[in-house]
């Protein structure tokens, strides 16, 4: 037998919201009977179908009874606070677990299998730690606002559902093929070719721009990805905050004095008089200075890895990364830098090279060309001035 509650509770715009948000279910203690310790489970969350956002509610279902795909017996996170799983269990009645996809900070990525909707879905399950559920909540507003704007679910990952299981918030999203990291490790983190670069970085700024996303960190993480597609590592490796400013430091130039003086109290300990990172004097280690040493200028660090297109990128990767978010270059005006226009002018060309000697076929599979002259004004422009395709 099978008992169910459900309780709705209002929610607001992530944009007009403060930033200590209302309390929601899973803060709450609960307010039915717990469930029997055989098969705990917990369950809410939202449906999401085609990019399309419900009205804004936190449902809460309680499950009473043994299910025949119940959940597994309760186990203890590890240490950590990842959620323990053995592959074959069941995510609440409705998830079949079929494998590990990934790990990261947040928590882990299951491939698993939907049983009502009979399709395979990634499933993010974060730690049961409360700065990471709270993350995930707003990992979920922002998924919500982008499925709104992204019609037709094309351009970004599409959020299923999500839900919050023995204390851990779940995300189900649809499941997509290897990320570009997975990409890079299995190739062994060579660096890809140029025009695939360019690619990626046309279909990222694309993606912030049309989804009507407009925020400078945005800008700045496609700059990172672009420096890490082409040189086939992270430009930033690390997670110390004083190394990180150090590393920025050594690849991008000295921060801005008008930057520093406006920081606040917490980050005076990086600076000394002010004015000035505290490096090398703060350093924790010499393995971490040597870290910071080793990196290039950004320039010699692309002029290792790309050929052609090199001077370009580096003055695009010089806007997406300026240290001021005032002035660092918008996803729109990106999208109209040299560095993806003259490519466009290069199959511009061809193209219309293409189709001033058109073929069409024939009855008898014969080619017939068209001739040149039907085309006078474009063939003289074309062949006379095509530098203003090619550069």
């Amino acid at each position: 037998m099978e008992t169910q509650w459900m309780m709705e509770f209002p929610h607001k715009n992530m944009d007009k919201r403060p930033r200590k948000r209302p309390r929601l279910t899973w803060d709450m203690p609960p307010l039915v009977p717990p469930p029997p310790k055989v098969l705990p489970a917990f369950y809410c969350g939202q449906e999401f179908t085609n990019g399309a956002v419900p009205n804004y509610a936190y449902s809460s279902v309680y499950y009473n009874g043994v299910l025949h795909n119940g959940s597994p017996p309760w186990r203890p996170d590890d240490k950590d606070g990842h959620y323990v799983f053995v592959v074959g269990d069941y995510i609440t009645p409705r998830y079949r677990i079929l494998s590990k996809m990934g790990e990261g900070t947040f928590g882990r990525v299951l491939e698993c299998l939907d049983s009502e909707r009979k399709e395979i879905v990634a499933i993010k399950i974060v730690r049961s730690i409360h700065k990471y559920r709270e993350a995930a909540m707003i990992e979920i507003d922002v998924l919500q606002k982008l499925a709104r704007h992204d019609i037709g679910g094309t351009r970004c990952v599409q959020i299923r559902h999500w839900f919050d299981y023995r204390n851990h918030i779940c995300i189900v999203f649809e499941r997509l093929g290897p990320s570009l990291y997975d990409f890079l490790r299995k190739n062994s983190y060579r660096s890809f070719p140029i025009d695939l670069v360019r690619e990626f970085g046309r279909q990222l700024l694309e993606s912030v721009a049309c989804l009507g996303w407009n925020y400078p960190c945005d800008v700045w993480s496609v700059g990172c990805i672009l420096v890490e597609l082409c040189s086939g590592e992270a430009l930033f490796q690390t997670h110390e905050n004083l190394e990180h400013l150090a590393m920025m430091e050594r690849v991008l130039g000295p921060l801005p004095p008008h930057m520093i003086i406006r920081a606040d109290r917490r980050a005076e300990k990086y600076f000394r008089r002010g004015v000035q990172l505290d490096w090398p004097e703060g350093a924790t280690s010499r393995e971490s200075m040597r870290a910071v040493w080793k990196l290039p200028r950004l320039q010699n660090l692309i002029m290792q890895h790309v050929d052609h297109s090199a001077g370009d990128l580096i003055d695009l990767l010089q806007g997406l990364l300026r240290y001021d978010p005032s002035e660092r270059i918008k996803a729109r005006e990106a999208l109209r830098h040299p560095f993806f226009t003259r490519d466009m002018r290069r199959r511009l060309y061809l193209l219309s090279l293409i189709l001033l000697f058109e073929g069409c076929w024939g009855r008898k599979n014969e080619v017939v060309m068209r001739p040149v002259f039907l085309f006078p004004p474009l063939f003289f422009y074309l062949f006379f001035f095509p530098s203003q395709f090619l550069h």
